[in-house]
């Protein structure tokens, strides 16, 4: 402060020697000003006053610049400095009704948003991007850091205050992601100690038509009719849970080295929503969705 308060006396006084000066006029005003606000440039950005540096990011995602954070929405929706509302990327934290009539908020909605808040409200936090970068409500679709480094979908997903929530235009991470969710699953964290997020048996996933579910059994069998996969995990496909993927997201399972028939006999973990067509079923866009549970 000592400094400060010297830099703008100096710099008052040259505004004061210009403002009277009776050579030079306008020129020697205008050198005065310079000074002056070189003077409080110095005073106010100097070493104290720089920014951290932006934490280094992993490969695949590209630098958004750095905000700090005001609001808490919910548990995966946060709002800026700079007004933009920024959706977690890759994540679903238990849902607050946020105005929608008729909705009731999930389990642990109000402790999922508490645990984002400690995370990062008044914090200043850094946006990388690994796909789409917003969504259809103008959101910011970002993963976020803290100013050491640490990754905030990591942590709330290993909290257990989230799940793996990913789209095809937006797969960035979502190994790592899948990787926390399991350890927070396997210690029962958060959301994994409540029934409302267990993982439903393919047998009666039909319970739970409408809602983001991860539904494990083993595939019976794998068809493809007219270029679409059908991963069947029971003995009639017209009632059984099924696994769906179109010929465009078949083409991201072969780009990833995947054929549908390789899941065939094996046990795996779907996860989607789920709807109703010939029995439950859900729509597999990219190959995160299913996660082969044996060998």
């Amino acid at each position: 402060m000592a400094v400060r308060r010297l830099a703008m006396g100096a710099a008052e006084g040259l505004l004061a020697r210009c403002r009277f000066r009776r050579r030079g006029g306008p020129v020697a005003f205008f050198f005065g000003v310079l000074s002056f606000g070189t003077v409080l440039l110095g005073a106010s950005w100097g070493p104290a006053a720089r920014a951290e540096p932006a934490p280094a990011l992993p490969a695949g995602l590209s630098g958004g610049g750095t905000a700090a954070v005001v609001e808490i929405v919910d548990g995966d929706t946060l709002v800026l400095d700079d007004g933009r509302q920024v959706r977690l990327v890759g994540i679903q934290a238990p849902k607050l009704p946020l105005g929608r009539a008729g909705f009731k908020a999930w389990p642990l909605a109000a402790k999922a948003k508490r645990a984002l808040s400690a995370l990062t409200l008044g914090r200043a936090l850094t946006l990388a991007y690994g796909g789409r970068r917003l969504d259809r409500h103008n959101r910011i679709l970002a993963h976020l850091y803290d100013a050491e480094g640490a990754w905030i979908q990591g942590q709330l997903l290993s909290l257990g205050m989230a799940r793996v929530y990913s789209f095809a235009d937006n797969r960035a991470l979502v190994r790592e992601m899948l990787t926390h969710e399991r350890a927070a699953r396997a210690a029962r964290r958060g959301i994994w100690a409540n029934a409302f997020y267990a993982v439903r048996g393919a047998d009666d996933a039909d319970r739970y038509i409408g809602g983001f579910e991860l539904v494990e059994g083993r595939v019976r069998a794998v068809a493809v009719v007219r270029g679409q996969a059908y991963l069947n995990f029971g003995d009639d496909w017209r009632e059984d849970f099924t696994v769906t993927i179109r010929p465009a997201a078949r083409r991201r399972f072969e780009a990833a080295g995947l054929d549908p028939a390789d899941y065939e006999g094996r046990k795996v973990r779907a996860r989607g929503w789920l709807k109703s067509y010939n029995g439950p079923m859900i729509e597999a866009t990219h190959p995160e969705q299913l996660e082969v549970i044996d060998p």
